[in-house]
């Protein structure tokens, strides 16, 4: 599954963000139990996704900032 781009993700609304976010743990949280076992061959994906969670963090929080000015 490709990135989000940043554009993408500031045209979402912050409860959709939020959403994506527990998605993408969820599947962080896959991804390290079959690294686990030895069944994970991407292992470029848990680190794809750690920083696809940073990035909508940071978005959502940039959003946040911007409705308290």
């Amino acid at each position: 599954m490709p990135t989000m781009k940043p554009n993408e993700i500031r045209n979402m609304t912050p409860e959709e963000i939020r959403k994506k976010v527990v998605e993408k743990k969820r599947e962080l949280m896959d991804l390290r139990f079959q690294a686990s076992i030895g069944q994970l061959s991407q292992n470029h994906r848990i680190r794809e996704t750690k920083r696809e969670i940073a990035r909508l963090l940071t978005i959502l929080r940039e959003k946040e900032l911007e409705v308290r000015e």
